[in-house]
């Protein structure tokens, strides 16, 4: 089972790991894209100006720009302790076991609109790159990595359920089909549901963590379900690829 992440825009610092080597990260077939998105946000960062309205940025500019400058030499830690925010609070890597951690290197896969996307376990500076910018002098980031990302993620799966659980803008970088996607829903008191946001994260870093921690091999959206279910998730299957939490 692969289970598909969403970035966080939100990053955490340092690290003990040596500088970024694309080499050593997971889909090496992606690796030349990698290098021409390192590069280029690289020499962005040089323009402070130019990245802060390219990437949107705020108040906080000063310290993406210098963040993003950085990327071929600052330390690196793993993906999984890289990311920050709610879908990954949900998930609380800190609270898991030596094994429950090798479980999630192996399952956990984490969309990215710098490297189209990695493993749990790869070694990644802090960066600033969200799924819908747009760099000077290049394709949108759809465009350049709809062109290998989808190959990619299909040789990584390896034949095996692909749990799919990033955001609209990263599915576009690279969609697979027949993969198994969650929505969240809350339910009101007349019956009616709404789409969330803020706990959309929640649950789907909740759904995370108990395909992370079960003992199963789920094969298909049922068996998806049953482990949602037993992990307190009230779910209900919507298509044979779309699962509906309901909170």
């Amino acid at each position: 089972m692969l289970v598909l992440l969403p970035p966080s825009e939100t990053k955490s610092d340092g690290g003990s790991g040596a500088p970024l080597e694309l080499a050593d990260l997971a889909m090496p077939q992606l690796t030349a894209v990698r290098d021409k998105l390192v590069t280029e946000v690289v020499q962005l960062a040089a323009d402070p100006a130019a990245t802060a309205t390219v990437l949107g940025l705020g108040k906080s500019a000063d310290a993406e720009v210098a963040r993003n400058a950085a990327l071929r030499t600052s330390p690196t830690r793993p993906a999984l302790e890289r990311y920050t925010g709610v879908l990954y609070d949900a998930l609380d890597a800190a609270s898991f076991t030596k094994a429950q951690r090798a479980k999630a290197y192996a399952r956990l896969g984490i969309g990215s609109a710098l490297f189209g996307a990695i493993r749990a376990g790869d070694a990644i500076p802090a960066y600033r790159l969200s799924g819908g910018s747009k760099l000077p002098g290049l394709p949108t980031l759809s465009a350049l990595w709809r062109e290998v990302l989808p190959d990619a993620l299909y040789a990584e799966a390896a034949g095996e359920l692909v749990v799919d659980l990033r955001s609209g803008t990263y599915q576009q970088l690279g969609r697979v089909p027949g993969a198994v996607t969650a929505n969240v829903l809350t339910e009101h008191a007349d019956g009616s549901r709404t789409v969330v946001s803020h706990f959309n994260k929640h649950h789907k870093g909740l759904l995370a963590r108990a395909l992370v921690l079960t003992r199963a091999e789920p094969a298909d959206i049922r068996a998806v379900a049953r482990v949602a279910n037993k992990a307190g998730l009230r779910t209900e299957i919507a298509s044979p690829t779309e699962l509906l939490i309901i909170t």
